[in-house]
């Protein structure tokens, strides 16, 4: 994963960071009992197959112990973390015998974790993930075991088949688990296995220093100079992605912000809005839109009419017939709208580009651009759909909404003029099936005590 990486991404990462805080939940309890039960399985019967013996205690204990440190050099992943565990793993494979070997992965993952759960940053049933995080240490292990020859004594091609056993296994493993416990599709774990690359990078040096731990264990702390800097990064990566959340989770609550303006200032508007964001998200899904589309046609939604802000009310809720020069301050709320939202920044200009065009007419006479057909922007077309569409059945300052009979002649008429055609199929389809109850707008003091409220709220922070 980059420092730019994809909404969907984003999301995980944010998940991710957010349950490492909190108890296990059903999914997750379930992926580790699972992953846990495997693990254990195939662990006995690796001991029945090929049972321990005896092992020099030392260079065990070296070898748990760093591993336990580069388990604390976590690299964040929208799954989780990557680690660079392999500078220590490799060691332990070389230094214990084989079957000992998953286990004491198990060990110094626990280990490295009870600092956190010390601290009360990490709930104690996070412990159970553990075992499931271990199940890298089982490929190797059974690639040497079946082939009944010693690490040590493996030349190149049993040592790269080993390397891939582990990366083939724990890829399997974590697949199966994220999917039970998150959901995770296979298409976006497959996006992660960039992480498999730095355990490739680290297998070398890890293989030097592993030839070198029976007859002389403390060769093992030449590794701990490198993890140390590898945190450093590690903290820096971490530190970076957390500031981007934060500014993206900014940029959005400044856009709820303004939707609750935009109704505190004109009930009606905010309440117009809303039922455009649901009818824009169902026509989405049915699109199959991208998260990142998705997400800008939702706030653009939400936020089309926020230009109106700076109209005059008595502009806005005019009874009567519009004059010309009324017309043409109507129609920069766009415009308008466009530039409060790019005033926001981040992916809140590309909602405002949005917002600006979704007045535009497939036929080309539309405002404020004259854009015509395909050049409007997607994600505006369905906006002008679904706003035409819950403008006809509300009830207006000028006029009484149409039945939904009527309504479903008028947007079906201007179908190819000033809709997008394919869009209007598909929204006659949507509403006949599932129909859009009227809404209807709040009152005129609920209107304004909501306003003090917010406004009362932006002036001083202590007040709710």
């Amino acid at each position: 994963m980059s420092f730019n990486p994809s909404l969907g991404e984003q999301e995980l990462l944010a998940g991710t960071i957010r349950r490492d805080g909190s108890p296990l939940n059903t999914r997750e309890i379930l992926a580790a009992g699972l992953a846990g039960t495997g693990f254990f399985m195939v662990v006995a019967g690796m001991w029945l197959v090929r049972p321990p013996h005896a092992f020099a205690i030392v260079p065990a204990a070296l070898c748990v112990t760093v591993l336990a440190l580069a388990t604390r050099v976590r690299f964040d992943t929208p799954f989780g973390f990557t680690v660079p565990t392999q500078l220590a793993f490799v060691p332990l494979l070389f230094g214990i015998p084989l079957t000992i070997v998953p286990l004491a992965v198990v060990t110094a993952l626990a280990i490295a974790r009870l600092p956190d759960i010390l601290a009360g940053d990490v709930p104690p049933s996070r412990l159970l993930q553990t075992v499931g995080n271990s199940w890298f240490a089982i490929g190797p292990v059974a690639v040497f075991a079946l082939a009944n020859v010693e690490p040590w004594q493996a030349g190149t091609a049993l040592l790269l088949a080993a390397l891939a056993a582990e990366f083939v296994i724990d890829f399997v493993a974590s697949a199966i688990r994220f999917a039970i416990a998150t959901g995770a599709t296979l298409a976006l774990q497959l996006r992660e296995t960039w992480v498999y690359l730095i355990d490739a990078a680290l297998s070398p040096i890890a293989l030097l220093v592993a030839r070198e731990v029976h007859t002389a264990p403390a060769q093992i702390l030449a590794v701990v100079p490198v993890l140390g800097l590898l945190r450093i990064f590690a903290r820096e990566r971490h530190r970076r992605l957390e500031s981007m959340l934060e500014l993206n989770n900014a940029y959005r609550g400044t856009a709820l912000v303004l939707g609750d303006v935009l109704e505190a200032d004109d009930g009606y508007t905010g309440e117009h809005c809303k039922t455009v964001v649901a009818l824009a998200l169902d026509l989405a899904d049915r699109l199959e839109l991208t998260v990142e589309q998705r997400r800008n046609l939702e706030f653009a939604a939400l936020l089309h009419d926020v230009g109106k802000i700076a109209i005059p009310k008595h502009i806005i809720n005019k009874p009567g017939k519009l004059d010309s020069n009324e017309w043409t301050i109507i129609k920069t709320h766009t415009l308008e709208g466009q530039k409060m939202l790019e005033r926001v920044g981040g992916f809140m200009g590309e909602v405002g580009l949005i917002v600006r065009s979704h007045h535009e007419r497939w036929d080309g006479r539309g405002y404020p651009d004259g854009l015509a057909g395909e050049e409007i922007p997607l994600e505006s077309r369905i906006i002008a759909c679904c706003d035409t569409w819950n403008a006809m059945r509300t009830d207006r300052s000028y006029r009484k909404a149409l039945s939904h009979e009527a309504a479903l002649e008028e947007l079906a008429a201007n179908k190819g003029s000033q809709l997008d055609p394919r869009l209007v199929e598909m929204l006659l389809q949507l509403v006949q099936s599932t129909g859009v109850p009227k809404i209807a707008a709040p009152r005129p003091r609920e209107q304004q005590s909501r306003l003090q409220r917010l406004a009362r709220s932006i002036s001083d922070p202590q007040v709710t």
